[in-house]
């Protein structure tokens, strides 16, 4: 490979920093797991103590909590006086915050605000205080970068490509920001760490899709990358698609020092982006040979010294990463991504593999066993009580204003690292479908049906709806009540994809982005549903338990409603 002008100046630097505030909170983290409980003891006093004093904090008697003389006493006036919730619960207080009054969930009002999908059209905005992020977000990425150092010493001699979002996107009506973590975590961290990453971060404020993929890979495929982070291993997908259609475009603008002018860029991004850009002959001559040798260019040839590629593995995400296989060196790690959200990042990959330590130091955790989900009086667990090779539903309290707060995931408890348990996220639960991100609730579509049909005129007797995870599309099944044309059937599922859309700004960025494609209309046979459950009876379904999600993700259901497709 040509040498490419890449590698950090201040390497040295970087490395030392990195070693050294990565080594301390790596020690934290052991610290934290000789005794998970009294961990999570002290952590859960440490939240009541902070937020005591705000208005949730006395409706909620956390001084009174705060009282206990034992472990086991504050678990259960924690659990007698806190109830567990979900983002709507916290919503009108969340208001309250962003109409700038203060101390209603916390002390004082959030630094920002993260933006992710609700189960209504309205959008969840999570408040993001400042000790939520500095001591859970700083100092979180500073240890997930030293560990990249762990498992590959030399990750940060090229540059870093990691995709991220905005870090404003807007305000809310106090003026407090709203926009993506990540972004804002990349935009604070110190000057001299800046120069590991690839591309400046004006690329994420270009709209167009295409165009974003096309100025990411145009610049990173100039360079010799040493790491990759994206949470969706889906965006790896759409970048390569892009590389295949674009690759004689990157070439000519590497040799040139240009960028496309046919992108769909603001002039003022592109004036921003100037400077990049320099004629660079001797690499544009190398890629033009790699596709002579090789005719499909992989990121194995382009990016031979790839250390990391750090994606979401568990879950759905398997569909995404077969269709990479083997398009990188097998000398490149590709570790989990880590379980984390909007709402909670609740901890980290230490293995370079696939198992999250939850930070019992930096959160307090409970848990439902996966048995006991649909008792109304379920049991809550402790840290401590996991079993390995079980799974169960995770709630979450953080010094961001969330209590008992409901993630609605299904984990599965993989192993210990010391006495705290290491995790694997399995599925959604409750009616939320996720095949790359867009957390679509069976509410939303049936919203979204019911929207179409008043916009329309077209009136359904029956739909429902599957995720393919295969293909990253949803197939609609519908039965109209009276007979449409072909055309009218295309407009009224254009419809319901427009108004998924609208009630669901996860949904809109993952289709706009093309991570998923345009939903698949089927139409019905007459009374449907009932020749469906006649099928279900038939095959040992009880009548009285029979029950059917209207938004799914199961083969099994999905091949019964394709032998009821009108031929």
């Amino acid at each position: 490979m040509a040498k490419l002008p890449n590698k950090p100046k201040k390497l040295w630097l970087i490395n030392f920093a990195l070693g050294f505030v990565g080594k301390k909170q790596y020690k934290l983290v052991k610290k934290a797991s000789k005794n998970c409980k009294n961990t999570e003891a002290q952590t859960l006093r440490n939240i009541l103590d902070y937020a005591k004093d705000s208005e949730w904090g006395k409706a909620h008697n956390f001084a009174d909590i705060l009282a206990a003389t034992t472990d086991e006493e504050l678990f259960a006036l924690w659990q007698k006086n806190v109830p567990p919730a979900d983002y709507e619960d916290f919503r009108p207080f969340v208001e309250r915050h962003k109409n700038g009054e203060e101390n209603i969930l916390f002390p004082g009002k959030p630094k920002m605000y993260a933006t992710t999908s609700g189960t209504t059209k309205e959008p969840k905005w999570i408040p993001i205080t400042n000790e939520y992020y500095d001591n859970v977000y700083s100092k979180m990425t500073k240890l997930w970068l030293y560990t990249f150092m762990m498992h590959r010493p030399h990750c940060f001699e090229g540059p870093a490509l990691s995709i991220v979002g905005k870090d404003i996107e807007g305000y809310a009506p106090d003026g407090t920001v709203y926009g993506s973590v990540s972004g804002v975590t990349r935009r604070d961290i110190p000057d001299f760490i800046k120069c590991i990453h690839s591309a400046p971060a004006d690329v994420f404020s270009i709209s167009d899709y295409t165009a974003r993929y096309y100025t990411l890979m145009r610049i990173g495929i100039e360079q010799d990358v040493h790491v990759i982070v994206t949470a969706n291993p889906s965006t790896i997908v759409e970048m390569q698609n892009n590389v295949n259609e674009y690759f004689d475009d990157y070439v000519k603008d590497i040799e040139n020092g240009t960028l496309n002018e046919s992108l769909d860029i603001s002039p003022e991004i592109r004036a921003a982006l100037a400077p990049v850009f320099k004629p660079n002959p001797a690499r544009a001559a190398e890629l033009r040979e790699l596709k002579a040798k090789y005719g499909n260019v992989l990121p194995k040839h382009y990016w031979p010294r790839l250390c990391i590629l750090t994606t979401w593995k568990c879950g759905n995400t398997k569909v995404y990463m077969d269709k990479f296989q083997g398009s990188f060196s097998e000398d490149t790690l590709h570790q989990e991504f880590s379980y984390f959200s909007s709402e909670c990042r609740t901890g980290l990959v230490l293995n370079g593999q696939n198992d999250t330590v939850l930070f019992p130091h930096m959160h307090y955790f409970e848990f439902i066993s996966e048995e006991d989900l649909e008792n109304p009086n379920p049991k809550f667990l402790q840290l401590h009580e996991l079993e390995v090779g079980k799974r169960y539903s995770i709630y979450v309290t953080t010094f961001a204003g969330l209590y008992r707060y409901n993630m609605n995931d299904l984990i599965e408890v993989t192993g210990k690292f010391g006495t705290i348990p290491t995790i694997q996220f399995i599925q959604k639960i409750n009616g939320i479908i996720s095949m790359t991100g867009e957390k679509l609730h069976e509410r939303q579509f049936i919203e979204a049906v019911g929207l179409a049909e008043e916009e329309t005129g077209i009136n359904t007797a029956f739909f429902v709806g599957f995720a393919d995870v295969q293909n990253s599309v949803y197939h609609i099944y519908y039965e109209f009540k009276n007979k449409i044309s072909d055309e009218d059937v295309k407009k009224f599922n254009d419809c319901v994809d427009a108004k998924l859309k609208s009630v669901n700004i996860e949904y809109e960025a993952k289709r706009d982005s093309l991570r998923v494609k345009d939903p698949i209309a089927h139409v019905l046979q007459e009374d449907s549903f009932a020749k469906f459950k006649e099928e279900c009876l038939k095959k040992g379904f009880r009548d009285g338990q029979f029950k059917l999600n209207l938004l799914m993700q199961d083969e099994k259901r999905h091949a019964m409603f394709k032998e009821l497709v009108i031929k």
